[in-house]
């Protein structure tokens, strides 16, 4: 799970970044996630939940499900683990969340083109890599001990 909230900060950085340099401003997952979970419960939902939300999926749940899978995941190392990792969970996010928060499939129906789809798998990358790097870091660390 320690490694899970280190991907979530490196996933921070990366959107932190794309607001600063003006990326994609049109294509806010996490303002599409707000609306939907406010339709969901039938009134307004907070920016604050919506982010403690990811950090709880990217830390706990994602982190967790890393952890279990790290020993059959085919790669030698932690970054080679944590990329195949978030493949399957950027492929998962094209085919449920994007078209759940009316993006459709890998974010395609939007006017941006393939920007938004690409820029998801840098997301999904950014904090898959840091997991893997970080959790072999750890194990090696506890290893060691």
């Amino acid at each position: 799970m320690a490694a899970g909230l280190c991907g979530s900060l490196a996933h921070t950085a990366l959107m932190a970044f794309k607001a600063s340099a003006g990326l994609l401003p049109s294509f806010s997952p996490y303002d599409d996630l707000q609306a939907m979970l406010a339709r969901l419960v039938g009134g307004a939902v907070p920016p604050l939940a919506v982010w403690a939300l990811s950090y709880f999926n990217g830390s706990v749940v994602l982190g967790f499900l890393f952890g279990r899978l790290h020993r059959y995941l085919p790669a030698r190392t932690g970054a080679g683990k944590g990329a195949i990792f978030g493949l399957g969970v950027w492929i998962l996010m094209g085919l449920v969340f994007f078209p759940a928060i009316g993006k459709g499939l890998f974010a395609a129906q939007t006017p941006l083109g393939l920007a938004p789809t690409l820029f998801s798998l840098a997301m999904v990358l950014t904090y898959s890599i840091t997991l893997g790097v970080t959790y072999a870091v750890f194990s090696t660390q506890r290893a060691a001990r």
